[in-house]
């Protein structure tokens, strides 16, 4: 899809505009879906509403709603008929479609200030955005003490691309019908306890920052399940020792957090204390698997979150250079499966022989 310039001259300048005048787009969508003006004009549906109308039925004055809707009229939110305003499908969808409202309180709530220091963290390798919330090298440890608003998008977005993807997935890893899994990089123990539920007899160990951990360990004793998920804190990048028991080494949504160095490492590290006939398994969302334009361009800018704000060196790779890290790591791919959920794909793999 990207190998050949397929606009004409006006629509690229025409483009080049919205890109340049893309912050005010953005809050302009936003503005209008949290004053409820998107939801008003959805209430009305073909009958429309005026400027009086909506005004009287938002939380903002009549300039207010007016410089909102000429700015939503330029970025397709809304259409205009003589003196009635409706709500078009890109509205539509900003006020009803899941994945849009995870995606934009994402932006907004996580990543919009810290952006502003983007050519920083690309000159420095360093999340310079970061410093919007704290003083942190890395934004993994402190999840739990950003904002609460900036707290809860991250957690939102995380696990809405990864839900629906762990049910697709769980079938392909317990076929070999393990014994024993490790879920690395476990965050919040979802992915350890859907396993539970649909295996009475797997026995999970989480591997994860003993600050998550912490977290994780909260909720796993809410859910009744501390009897079949153990705990083994440990920094991937230090110096610990690994466990090596495990049928399955699980990592969803983990590499993505590191350089391609650093995936190498963790790789290597956990080849050789993998015991034989032990599988990997990666659940990654890969930029270059996607089936849609949409999904590509999503992923492409997520990568500068991990840029700017997470750890300034990881990003969402393409599947051919990731498969590349597993071969240097000593591993090979036995199973590819794309598309699982809403774009991930499985990379079950071995120890090279």
């Amino acid at each position: 899809m990207y190998e050949q310039d397929s606009l004409s001259a006006l629509d690229a300048i025409t483009e080049a505009q919205r890109i340049a005048f893309a912050p005010m787009l953005f809050q302009t969508a936003l503005s209008l879906r949290n004053a409820g003006v998107l939801a008003y004009l959805d209430q009305q549906g073909k009958c429309g509403a005026t400027l009086k109308d909506i005004t009287e039925n938002s939380s903002l004055n009549e300039y207010a709603v007016s410089v909102l809707l000429d700015m939503g009229l330029s970025g397709r939110i809304l259409t205009q008929r003589e003196d009635c305003y409706y709500l078009a499908r890109v509205g539509h969808y900003l006020l009803h479609d899941t994945m849009t409202r995870v995606n934009m309180d994402f932006t907004q709530n996580v990543c919009y200030q810290g952006l502003f220091f983007l050519e920083q963290a690309l000159k420095e390798g360093k999340p310079a955005g970061l410093n919007v919330f704290g003083d942190w090298p890395t934004i993994y440890p402190v999840l739990s003490q950003l904002p609460q608003a900036a707290r809860e998008s991250w957690f939102a977005f995380d696990h809405y691309y990864s839900d629906t993807a762990f049910n697709a997935a769980l079938p392909y890893i317990f076929a070999s019908r393990p014994a024993t899994l490790y879920d690395v990089g476990g965050n919040t123990g979802k992915w350890a306890l859907r396993c539970c539920q649909y295996d009475e007899n797997i026995a999970v160990t989480l591997l994860d920052l003993p600050q998550q951990i912490v977290l994780a360990r909260e909720i796993i004793e809410k859910a009744g399940f501390s009897h079949r998920i153990n705990f083994h804190p440990v920094d991937m990048l230090g110096e610990m020792p690994l466990p090596g028991e495990a049928d399955i080494w699980w990592m969803s949504q983990f590499l993505d957090c590191f350089s391609p160095d650093q995936i190498i490492t963790m790789l290597s590290n956990v080849a050789r204390v993998m015991k034989p006939g032990a599988k990997l398994c990666i659940m990654e969302l890969f930029w270059d698997a996607q089936k849609f334009e949409a999904a590509a361009f999503s992923l492409n800018a997520t990568s500068l979150y991990f840029t700017c704000m997470a750890n300034g060196n990881s990003r969402f790779y393409s599947v051919e250079n990731f498969c590349g890290y597993l071969d240097s790591a000593g591993f090979q791919v036995d199973e590819r499966h794309d598309n699982l959920g809403i774009g991930h794909s499985l990379l079950i793999c071995q120890k090279k022989k």
